[in-house]
């Protein structure tokens, strides 16, 4: 196993982006679970110790400008994928597309700061552009360049404390992600009224349905079993990586808008489409 240098130095480009804290040594761990998509029976990924941590991203609501706070960015392999129709017994079966497993990728952690589907939306758009600004996505959603998992959970009106979440998974379009929240939230809401008790879970968005189904259990952190990946060494990132890193970006949207703004007396509107 060897690491993709190159995937490194996106990794580090899309964490300064987002304003992230680039930490100098990350590690990689296995991470334990067994799955049709994963012939191995592990992945490898970062856990106690990410590439970076913090960080935000900034979305328009209500003519507001809301910061939603970022917990971390890892970087892992991608898995294979799990298909479950187009085949001729499909309705039998389902095939295992292995054509992407062991792909680098990054993992971006948001916190629990967003409170409606259409925030979510803004969000995942938000996100897309600035990797595709930077030239770290190609923003492919349908090829599954960039994916997204929402996990959701509701609360009664005055509780503090979060609700059991649900994640639904592998969503790849600002619509399917919008609607796929606004259904689990009314079905969440639905089980709460009625007394019953949210499962934690994996869930699937059915587009031609409107609906989550149920896809798995969901394991907490401790049955992944992580543990130190002994074939890769911890990943080192000194300052002067960083540096030449943020030396190659372009400069960023937010900041050619203000200077548009700025520099040349342009309206807010103009230079945001500029």
């Amino acid at each position: 196993t060897v690491l993709n240098g190159r995937a490194v130095d996106l990794a580090i480009a899309a964490a300064l982006a987002l304003g992230c804290t680039v930490h100098e040594t990350s590690v990689f761990a296995r991470k334990n679970y067994f799955y049709p998509d994963l012939p191995k029976g592990y992945q490898i990924s970062q856990y106690e110790r990410p590439l970076a941590t913090g960080g935000h991203v900034d979305i328009q609501a209500e003519g507001a400008t809301n910061a939603i706070r970022l917990t971390r960015i890892h970087m892992e392999e991608d898995a294979g994928k799990s298909v479950h129709e187009g085949f001729p017994d499909s309705d039998k079966r389902t095939y295992v597309d292995f054509n992407r497993a062991g792909v680098p990728l990054i993992e971006i952690v948001s916190e629990p700061d967003l409170r409606t589907p259409t925030d979510a939306a803004h969000f995942f758009e938000s996100v897309r552009r600035l990797l595709v600004w930077i030239g770290a996505n190609d923003g492919n959603m349908e090829e599954g360049s960039l994916r997204c998992d929402a996990n959701v959970s509701v609360r009664p009106r005055g509780a503090t404390t979060l609700g059991t979440k649900v994640e639904v998974k592998n969503l790849n379009s600002f619509r399917y992600l919008q609607k796929a929240l606004e259904y689990e939230i009314a079905r969440q809401s639905d089980c709460v009224a009625d007394g019953e008790r949210i499962v934690q879970e994996t869930r699937l968005f059915d587009s031609a349905l409107g609906r989550t189904f149920s896809m798995r259990s969901k394991e907490e952190a401790h049955d992944y079993r992580y543990f130190p990946e002994p074939d890769l060494p911890p990943v080192l990132v000194p300052e002067a990586r960083r540096a030449r890193v943020a030396a190659t970006m372009p400069e960023l949207p937010d900041a050619r808008r203000a200077r548009f703004v700025s520099v040349y007396r342009l309206p807010d509107y103009a230079a945001g489409v500029l």
